[in-house]
């Protein structure tokens, strides 16, 4: 089992010039758990993600990593504790992936950046569990991008950091392939204690796979809880601008949501099929053989 580390932000304010995307926000993740955070194009996910990683300082108020505010924090010594997979990562050109991979070691390394027997079996392992191990030697920039997706994940995984935090896990892999990471970062949140906060689209996979739905809206934290108590009808409207229907999952138990849309904002009308052939006869007449 991990630590349990505690990561929280208070009166957190983030922008990009004078255009503010995030407004007094205070959230705090559960260690231990799994933390999804949803909400419309532009609301300031990725944002909050990123100065929630160290990597944008905030405008006003503070992100606090242990008792410590994390913009004061070395960069090495936060990364062997959160691991970050960004929206969209580039890799260097020409690189293979067990060598990108291998960046994951880094925050372990000491002075002189030797390699270890350590570092040789957290690579191996997070190529194995992310199903890329047949693909250590190939150049990143010639995979699929699905593939190049799961070699990020495992350059994340190699970094064994007790908190992760990530961006749009899924993008770029099909439904067999989202299922695969989400399942795998369940794992991981079981078996190790991983405290886990990631950024999802979609929010029926948010609803079965997070302990914690944190929905953002307006800059700020609009709901946040059991995602039973976040997706309902009205909220999802609200936050989305989306009319829906809210039903159980027939699979998971947790909310499913139903777009209604222009052409479907009711049960569907029945089949109509043509009528059968008539099978009167005239008296008299007798079926051909």
């Amino acid at each position: 089992m991990t630590k349990d580390h505690q990561l929280s932000a208070s009166g957190l304010a983030l922008g990009y010039g004078d255009a503010p995307v995030i407004r007094d926000l205070d959230l705090e993740l559960a260690p231990g758990e799994i933390t999804v955070i949803v909400g419309s194009n532009g609301c300031g996910k990725s944002t909050l993600l990123k100065s929630m990683a160290r990597l944008l300082a905030p405008l006003r108020g503070s992100v606090v990593l242990d008792g410590r505010e994390i913009h004061r924090m070395p960069t090495k010594e936060v990364a062997r504790v959160m691991g970050l997979l960004a929206q969209s990562p580039i890799a260097p050109e020409g690189i293979v992936v067990s060598d990108l991979v291998g960046r994951g070691r880094y925050p372990h390394q000491g002075v002189f950046a030797r390699w270890s027997s350590e570092d040789e079996r957290a690579v191996a392992e997070a190529l194995a569990v992310t199903n890329t191990l047949e693909l250590a030697e190939r150049p990143v920039d010639e995979l699929s991008g699905g593939q190049r997706q799961r070699v990020w994940i495992a350059m994340v995984l190699a970094q064994q950091s007790e908190l992760l935090l990530l961006d749009e896990p899924t993008t770029f892999l099909d439904v067999t392939h989202q299922v695969e990471v989400l399942d795998l970062l369940t794992d991981l949140n079981r078996s190790r204690g991983t405290t886990i906060a990631m950024v999802l689209h979609d929010l029926n996979l948010a609803a079965r796979y997070a302990d914690r739905l944190v929905a953002v809206h307006g800059g700020t934290v609009h709901a946040q809880g059991a995602s039973e108590d976040v997706l309902t009808e009205e909220t999802v409207e609200e936050v989305f601008g989306l009319r829906s229907r809210v039903v159980p999952d027939p699979v998971s138990g947790r909310p499913l949501v139903l777009p209604l849309g222009r052409h479907h904002s009711g049960p569907p009308e029945p089949l109509s099929r043509p009528a059968p052939p008539s099978r009167c006869r005239s008296s008299g007449s007798h079926p051909s053989r």
